[in-house]
């Protein structure tokens, strides 16, 4: 009998802006990731779409024209799953017509009729780093609470549109990154003192935790079936203390509260008392009414998707707030880095998995882990990923072990099964994927598709419902 539940939602995981290319056509509007050259990692961005500059996101791997083909090879590594998101700018250019774009909307009914015409399950982030510029030019994003009117506009249109075919949703992409990209997160820039960037950051929080209650409240009204969570990165709240030195150890739980934050509100629907601490000693001001209040202890989120990449280690005199110091750490003699310097550390999942457990006791979605590496195409014509179907196979084995520990984890979803561009630096050659697509940093290539050798590691693995690793 395999320790994962028969039910697994095993597959795979990219995000619209990511792999969707066609950033203009069918009437599609601008998004705040259309703007970004080199990825969101560093915040930097363009006012507007600059016409001689070269954006990665802008072609993508053509995944809008190319997705009938690429799924088929999901169906058969066995994806039981696939999560993707809506790109907001495709049903509302700008965020504020009254009428969607029914074009967009064509789209996402073929691809969602394609997966379960496979057997594949959707799996949706409503919102995935895509909100529309015209909304960040306007409102500075999400710290205006406009945005949370255009937002459940948004989730009414998809919700009666696609909820016959969507049963597993996500309000937004790790939320907790409004505090370390909150261009990319929460469409927003910061501005003035320190004191005024946190009030911007727990604002723009806030009206969120509004939007996800009630889109909650909406999608029991038109899809009562419908499974409604929250994605956050954990990998921000895997930090050890770099010694048993107790400032170590306090200051690793205070950097660990940063993220919980977030999961804390929905999940268990008010505010706990050490953030109101924070509000306190850095002097930040909110405007928060008790009927928002009164929304989010009502209608909390079901359960918790997350993504985890790596872990991180705290050493006193590190930042908590004000920039990502304690969020990198220190670097972990233990450990071994990947190609771009982040910690593989398996065991480190099934402790966030256990964290999760014993904090909320809700069911768990880990919708994103994977290994950015580069991959060569040997002189045999194939992809030997050796690195990759490790990691996938020492992660998933923590996973099982989690699982025997109690955890209710529901699915599973690689980051990129197929390779996509790179969120965070904008790069095509770091691959996360089973499938390689034959493009570079400069848009070069054939966009031809190559099944790895991890592909078919995935593929037993999801054929034996996880029994061949152990």
């Amino acid at each position: 009998m395999s320790v994962f539940p028969k039910d697994f939602l095993w597959g795979g995981a990219i995000a619209a802006n990511q792999a969707e290319g066609a950033w203009n056509i069918d009437e599609k509007g601008v998004a705040i990731t259309d703007t970004t050259q080199h990825g969101i990692a560093k915040n930097e961005h363009d006012e507007e779409v600059l016409p001689n500059a070269f954006y990665p996101s802008h072609e993508a791997i053509d995944f809008y024209h190319n997705y009938e083909k690429d799924l088929e090879l999901m169906a058969e590594m066995g994806f039981k799953c696939f999560r993707t998101s809506i790109a907001w700018t495709r049903i509302y250019p700008t965020g504020e017509e009254e009428t969607p774009n029914e074009k967009g909307l064509h789209f996402y009914d073929c691809l969602f009729d394609k997966m379960l015409s496979l057997g594949i399950q959707p799996v949706v982030t409503i919102s995935h780093y895509e909100t529309p510029l015209a909304l960040h030019k306007k409102y500075n994003g999400w710290e205006n609470k406009k945005l949370i009117s255009l937002y459940i506009k948004f989730c009414k249109t998809i919700f009666e549109r696609f909820g016959d075919k969507v049963h597993y949703w996500m309000t937004f992409n790790e939320m907790n990154n409004t505090q370390t990209i909150p261009y990319a997160a929460a469409a927003m820039d910061l501005s003035g003192t320190y004191s005024h960037q946190l009030s911007q950051i727990y604002q723009a929080q806030h009206n969120m935790y509004v939007a996800n209650a009630l889109a909650n409240k909406l999608a029991k009204k038109i899809m009562p079936d419908a499974h409604m969570g929250i994605m956050l990165s954990l990998s921000q709240a895997a930090v050890y203390p770099a010694s048993p030195k107790p400032e170590d150890v306090f200051g690793a739980l205070q950097l660990q509260r940063r993220t919980f934050v977030s999961s804390d509100v929905q999940l268990k629907g008010c505010y706990p008392g050490y953030v109101k601490r924070i509000w306190d000693e850095y002097n930040v001001k909110l405007d928060i009414t008790d009927d928002e209040l009164d929304l989010i202890k009502k209608y909390k989120s079901e359960f918790l998707a997350f993504s985890y990449y790596r872990s991180s280690t705290f050493e006193d005199g590190m930042k908590i707030y004000g920039d990502t110091g304690g969020v990198v750490g220190k670097p972990n003699p233990y450990l071994k880095n990947s190609a771009w310097g982040w910690p593989v550390d398996p065991l480190g999942l099934r402790w966030m998995c256990n964290l999760v457990q014993d904090r909320y006791d809700c069911p768990m979605f880990i919708v994103e882990n994977g290994l950015g590496a580069v991959d060569k195409i040997s002189e045999d014509g194939k992809i030997h990923d050796k690195e990759r179907s490790d990691y996938l196979k020492k992660h998933l084995k923590q996973i099982g072990e989690a699982i025997k520990d109690g955890c209710k984890v529901i699915g599973y979803t690689w980051w990129g099964p197929i390779d996509i561009v790179s969120a965070g630096t904008g790069e095509m050659n770091k691959r996360y994927g089973f499938i390689y697509v034959d493009r570079d940093n400069d848009g070069k290539g054939t966009m031809r598709r190559i099944k790895k050798d991890s592909f078919n590691v995935y593929k037993e693995i999801i054929k034996t419902n996880g029994n061949c690793l152990f």
